[in-house]
């Protein structure tokens, strides 16, 4: 990943940037509320699988986070699952 690239997913994701150079951006891990967050405003865009959010925050959260946050987002009525498995956020149809 460029410098550039890891600075803007930084800021995208809302997460800080903890060491930069050249070669390596290191941003700091989400919490599970940041990580719920990260999760709605990526829904935002477009329905994802868990494993296209999993490829998408690689290094950043596992997929049993990723599966959790989603189970959060669900229960408390701010997504749901579509026929194909794929998360969307409510009221984007």
């Amino acid at each position: 990943m460029s410098e550039d690239n890891g600075m803007d997913m930084g800021k995208k994701l809302g997460l800080k940037v903890v060491y930069e150079d050249s070669d390596v951006v290191v941003v700091r891990a989400p919490t599970e509320d940041q990580l719920v967050s990260i999760l709605a405003n990526l829904l935002r865009d477009r329905p994802m699988s868990v494993k296209e959010l999993h490829s998408f925050l690689s290094g950043l959260a596992s997929e049993d986070k990723i599966r959790r946050a989603l189970t959060k987002l669900v229960n408390e009525g701010r997504a749901y699952v579509l026929e194909d498995g794929r998360f969307t956020i409510v009221g984007l149809e």
